[in-house]
């Protein structure tokens, strides 16, 4: 049994890289398109730092991700976390499609719901 164990160990280590690999594509700098007209041009930037171990760390809208999880499964990779105004919690999710990302915010003590696009920052 003992001959096994660099095997376990091996396929336990390698777990993270896998993982930190699956989300390196949705990992960094992106420009989110908030604008509600068409027409109208209102962005800001995300950034998100995805951990080995499936947390998100980073900023949207100008404040900073409180708590965050990511996971690759189902053939997508995508993102959840929260962040505050200082008056209520915004609940945000989003996936990376293609070379974009899509997402929403829901902000309950606004009362709104808000859908919005990504790409990466240049």
């Amino acid at each position: 049994m003992i001959r096994f164990l660099p095997i376990v160990l091996s396929l336990g280590l390698a777990a993270p890289a896998i993982a930190q690999g699956a989300g390196a594509s949705l990992d960094g700098r992106w420009t989110v398109d908030l604008s509600s007209e068409p027409g109208q041009v209102y962005t800001k930037e995300m950034v998100l730092k995805l951990a080995a171990d499936g947390t998100v760390s980073g900023s949207f809208y100008d404040s900073e991700i409180e708590a965050g999880r990511w996971k690759a499964d189902r053939g997508r990779t995508c993102v959840s976390f929260r962040t505050t105004d200082g008056a209520g919690p915004y609940h945000s999710a989003a996936c990376l499609r293609g070379d974009r990302v899509e997402g929403q915010t829901w902000a309950e003590h606004r009362r709104f719901l808000f859908n919005w696009n990504a790409v990466r920052a240049k």
